[in-house]
């Protein structure tokens, strides 16, 4: 599975798409959320399985997992985005204010910034005095060219709220069994997370180069690892 970069090229194509920059997107929060919501849960019901527990213990203990872990995910990655969207603000702020008090020391930046680009010459110095015609523009580009950031500014709710819908989907699958009262709940259980497993990797080979199959293996191994260790530990406490 890879990412489609096929896009029209008509001039306005080109406008519509690039008016509308889409940022780093939800994927991250998808497969943080996804991976730590089967793992913990898995590791929940393979260590209270091991004990030897009833399944009334292992839906309660997941279930609760699934909603405190959860919500304690979003809000860890609500923070960690707030902060990178407060830094974002910081900087833009850093930036408007050298402008106003160093203009001159700015567009000297400005132009060393676009001459790394490969421009030169008069293309050089007319493209400067264009970016810096707009404040915004400049702003953005010293932004990009200085810090590394990007111009679309993250949001901090939206992906809370989907790496808390990530989590509680994923988190949910090793219970289904249980809820439903299979025969084989904790065989079950495993064969489904395991088949989750393999399919958040095969969803994280979005971001890499590496073939489909051979990301969804790797999930599955880590969080066949987890799986394995959790129930061991559980059998320690075997009644």
């Amino acid at each position: 599975m890879t990412q489609s970069i096929e896009h029209g090229h008509s001039q306005a194509e080109i406008d519509a798409r690039l008016s509308q920059p889409p940022g780093r997107g939800y994927l991250r929060d998808v497969v943080y959320g996804a991976i730590d919501g089967s793992v913990t849960t898995f590791a929940i019901v393979a260590g209270v399985a091991g004990a030897g527990l009833s399944p009334y213990v292992i839906i309660a203990l997941g279930f609760a997992n699934v909603l405190a872990d959860g919500f304690s995910m979003a809000a860890g990655n609500y923070s960690a985005t707030k902060t990178e969207l407060d830094d974002i603000k910081r900087l833009r702020a850093v930036e408007t204010r050298h402008i106003a008090n160093n203009p001159e020391g700015e567009l000297r930046e400005l132009r060393t910034i676009l001459a790394q680009k490969g421009l030169s010459g008069d293309t050089l110095e007319q493209a400067t005095a264009q970016i810096a015609a707009h404040q915004d523009n400049w702003i953005a580009a010293m932004l990009e060219g200085e810090y590394g950031l990007s111009s679309v500014e993250p949001h901090p709710m939206r992906a809370a709220l989907v790496t808390f819908a990530a989590f509680l989907i994923a988190g949910l699958i090793p219970l289904l069994p249980f809820f439903f009262g299979a025969a084989e709940a904790f065989l079950a259980s495993s064969v489904l997370t395991m088949c989750g497993f393999f399919a958040i990797g095969t969803l994280k080979s979005i971001w890499s180069l590496s073939p489909w199959w051979r990301s969804g293996l790797e999930t599955l191994a880590i969080g066949g690892v987890a799986a394995v260790i959790a129930y061991s530990a559980g059998t320690l406490f075997a009644m």
